[in-house]
């Protein structure tokens, strides 16, 4: 058993639609949140770029003194989870195992087809496609890149009826939206802040958020080391690497409460 607290870290704020499950299951842990806001997106990087960046992220957060950390970003977790890992001695957890097995579960009762959205690092990595065919080979994977998801949702263009969400929307989902994927992958976790405008696309689709099902795995890790908590406050503490107030402002479409008291910025290059 262990009180000190765990580490979540995303490119900006999609990290947090997997807080309400984490806290869901976990509810006696404290949590240290940090949101690169300054540097995003990720997705649009190299390689070489998003293993500095998630360096920097997890050095910041072990100085918090944090005992696992969840990579609440599917670029990371698809580019540099292996550095991350290699690197640290703490347990670090992606958003790709339980995303994978989730989809590959419900395909497999299905028609077989399991579709991954992403950012462009993502779907290049061929991470998600590559754990789905792991569990199982006769699957049906098809990737497709969305860039323009995550601006949408920085910027708060994530209502069902949204102009410009659902032109973006029809563009990247008229070409998968014919094969009627079983199982669609939310393989970015800002991505289920899109999922009405999806699910005009992809109705018949059952969407997986890939933060939420990392929570499990987060779970399951924490126990299999003897590091869960089972006396806490369930607190979560905020840091951004931008302006405070405007993430604690958009970050309320996220939690559904102003978090602005409890929020500090930080200077992210100093890590």
């Amino acid at each position: 058993m262990s009180n000190k607290p765990i580490g979540i870290f995303d490119s900006g704020l999609g990290g947090l639609t997997a807080i309400n499950e984490i806290k869901r299951l976990m509810p006696n842990e404290d949590y240290i949140y940090f949101g690169d806001t300054a540097r995003i997106p990720y997705g649009t990087r190299s390689k070489e770029v998003i293993k500095k960046y998630s360096m920097q992220d997890c050095r910041f957060l072990i100085s918090k003194n944090v005992k696992a950390i969840l990579v609440a970003c599917g670029t990371v977790s698809s580019n540099a989870l292996d550095l991350l890992q290699n690197s640290f001695s703490l347990p670090i957890v992606g958003v790709i195992e339980g995303a994978a097995k989730k989809a590959a579960t419900i395909a497999e009762k299905d028609n077989g087809i399991v579709a991954v959205l992403g950012t462009d690092a993502t779907v290049a990595s061929c991470a998600f496609k590559n754990a789905v065919e792991k569990i199982n080979p006769s699957l049906k994977v098809i990737q497709k890149s969305c860039p323009m998801f995550v601006p949408l949702v920085e910027n708060g263009y994530t209502g069902r009826h949204d102009i410009a969400a659902n032109a973006i929307a029809n563009e990247y989902l008229s070409e998968i939206a014919p094969y009627r994927p079983a199982a669609v992958i939310l393989g970015c976790t800002h991505y289920p802040l899109l999922a009405d405008i999806i699910s005009n696309y992809l109705p018949d689709s059952a969407l997986i958020s890939s933060g939420s099902e990392a929570a499990a795995v987060l779970k399951e890790t924490l126990m299999e080391k003897g590091l869960l908590s089972e006396k806490g406050n369930g607190t979560t503490t905020f840091y951004t690497s931008d302006d405070p107030l405007l993430f604690a402002r958009n970050a309320k479409r996220f939690l559904g409460k102003d978090i602005s008291d409890n929020i500090y910025k930080i200077d992210i290059e100093n890590y």
